[in-house]
């Protein structure tokens, strides 16, 4: 059941496992971005889950095509600032009031207004890095390892290249069925995609 969940999680991140005979998925070619937006969109409908596309650059509105939700960014962006802001309120009471306080001019050892510089300060830097972060936690990243890049074919991604990739962890996925659907949505190549990472 763990397994399961962690396969389920890995998903949201693109990250998909190999079957045990080594089967990645299948990585299928479009000839546009219009294409390629429109067969995520038949992809989807068509109940599949564990998918991506990759492209040279990105297209606007994709994330409807394929069925992604909102982004969780902006909750762990704002988990960050709230840190930010009570770590801010914490330092400023605890060096001021408790651990070294100074009677300067009978002024309280802890005042809310001449702290705000660093309590902002410190809200800004916690959202920041939590903003960075989750964006590599969400995104997988860093990740030098994918089965895709051993495709000679894939390698056109980063000039002319759209591609959409079914992997096989999908529950709907059947290689023969999958392929025949891609070739039925247009697709103008089709290569079986197979992890060679145990390979020597």
């Amino acid at each position: 059941m763990i397994k399961e969940i962690t396969t389920q999680v890995k998903s949201t991140m693109s990250i998909f496992e190999a079957r045990k005979d080594r089967l990645y998925g299948v990585l299928a070619e479009f000839s546009d971005p219009g294409d390629l937006y429109h067969a995520a969109e038949k992809v989807r409908d068509e109940g599949y889950r564990h998918f991506d596309v990759h492209s040279p650059f990105p297209i606007h509105g994709m994330d409807k095509a394929m069925g992604l939700g909102n982004s969780k960014v902006g909750y762990i962006t704002l988990i960050g600032g709230l840190t930010g802001l009570a770590t801010g309120i914490l330092l400023q009471w605890w060096t001021g009031a408790v651990d070294y306080p100074l009677n300067i001019s009978g002024k309280p050892f802890f005042a809310f207004e001449p702290s705000i510089p660093v309590i902002f300060e410190l809200t800004i830097l916690f959202a920041a890095l939590g903003a960075v972060a989750g964006m590599f936690a969400l995104n997988g990243l860093p990740r030098p390892y994918n089965p895709l890049f051993y495709s000679e074919k894939f390698h056109s991604v980063t000039d002319d290249g759209f591609f959409l990739h079914i992997a096989a962890s999908d529950k709907k996925f059947e290689i023969i069925r999958t392929v025949e659907f891609l070739e039925g949505i247009g697709a103008s190549y089709i290569e079986k995609i197979v992890d060679k990472s145990s390979e020597d």
